[in-house]
């Protein structure tokens, strides 16, 4: 739906909660049930993946999980707004699978707020791209929704195509991390004819959803071997890490 469309709709209809379509005070917001069991990421974080962590936050000190300790990240910041839990992940799979384009803008400002440490003027924003059979029958790249639409909001420069995945790499869903990180490898690359945009440019990967790292540890890879002078990561949710 285009934002245009969705304005005049806002504009129209009495406000409803994105989740219950309950009433509530203002469009694109939730009513306080389905704010509670939405788990929004807040307080000390891994500065890598955005994963919450135990603590209270400590100015100018780099924090990292477990996880981002053990596995060489190639980009250099991460954060996330949300948790794939609960609310969220209904949210998320709804935006997803259920053609739930009203979605988009209110979660990117979300995600605005998630990464606002992470945000230096001039970036480059650009989504985890789809490979283009799973774009035409999906119909729309969720990833490349929300990083337009942040990078309306932040007033940054958005690139839609800057990275192409050159090889289909199926799901990754119940794939083991090591199994993830290898279907993704050398699978996503910079646009022929956008890599004259790359080099020293200071990039923001868009995702919707990070669970192992591996899809945007190819998208990384693919940017700085462009010529980024770094990358940073954003997500809508972050996959709590598993015991």
């Amino acid at each position: 739906m285009a934002f245009g469309l969705q304005s005049l709709i806002d504009a129209v209809l009495p406000p409803q909660c994105l989740s219950c379509r309950e009433a509530v005070a203002e469009q694109g917001g939730l009513c306080p049930a389905c704010w509670r069991e939405t788990p929004f990421v807040a307080g000390l974080v891994c500065d890598a993946c955005g994963i919450p962590l135990p603590g209270d936050e400590a100015a100018g000190m780099r924090v990292l999980c477990d996880d981002c300790l053990a596995i060489a990240r190639p980009w250099r910041r991460g954060r996330a707004a949300l948790l794939y839990a609960g609310n969220a992940r209904r949210l998320v799979l709804a935006l997803k699978h259920g053609d739930r384009l009203d979605l988009v803008r209110p979660m990117a400002g979300w995600m605005l707020r998630a990464g606002a440490p992470i945000l230096t003027p001039g970036m480059l924003v650009a989504p985890v791209p789809l490979h283009w059979l799973r774009l035409a029958m999906r119909r729309y790249n969720q990833a490349a929704l929300l990083s337009a639409a942040l990078a309306r909001a932040a007033g940054l420069e958005h690139c839609p195509d800057l990275l192409v995945r050159r090889r289909r790499t199926g799901s990754q869903d119940g794939r083991s991390r090591v199994a993830r990180f290898a279907a993704l490898a050398g699978a996503i690359a910079a646009h022929p004819r956008r890599r004259d945009r790359i080099p020293g440019r200071e990039v923001l990967l868009v995702d919707d959803v990070m669970t192992s790292g591996a899809t945007l540890a190819a998208a990384a890879e693919a940017a700085l071997a462009a010529g980024a002078a770094t990358v940073s990561v954003l997500a809508l949710a972050r996959v709590a890490h598993r015991d």
